[in-house]
């Protein structure tokens, strides 16, 4: 089923202080990354890329590595179309703006889902289901 990962996603990939959601992080990349089912947004990776140097503090050629693997996921490139459909949906829904913008990059990559732990487990935002795979369910 074709997904969109959302930052949280990644950046739980490289967290060696959450082993378990690193495992789970690091699996479910492996396996839609094996099925051509993961999609990706540049802002999901502009926030990995925030996240990993401030926060992980992973060292830039660490960063660069995770960035060549990641470009070779399907990729929606946020556009003024993109980010116009995502104002719409912010207001008719009342999500944050960037929530908006993933949801509406899922919508643009054809997915059927948006893995997040931060958007509401099991809505439908667009047409695209909200799964959190840290809860187990998928």
């Amino acid at each position: 089923m074709r997904s969109l990962l959302d930052t949280n996603v990644l950046i739980y990939a490289d967290a060696a202080d959450e082993p378990a959601k690193q495992r789970q992080a690091v699996g479910l990349i492996s396996e839609l990354r094996r099925t051509g089912d993961a999609v990706l947004s540049t802002q999901v990776l502009q926030e990995y890329v925030n996240v990993a140097l401030r926060k992980l503090r992973l060292p830039p050629a660490l960063i660069r590595e995770r960035l060549a693997f990641y470009r070779r996921f399907d990729l929606v490139v946020t556009s003024p179309d993109l980010i116009a459909a995502a104002l719409d949906l912010h207001l008719l829904r009342s999500i944050s703006f960037y929530d908006a913008l993933v949801v509406q990059a899922a919508v643009a990559g054809g997915c059927q889902r948006v893995l997040s732990e931060d958007l509401q487990h099991g809505a439908t935002l667009g047409g695209v289901r909200i799964v959190n795979p840290f809860l187990g369910e998928g």
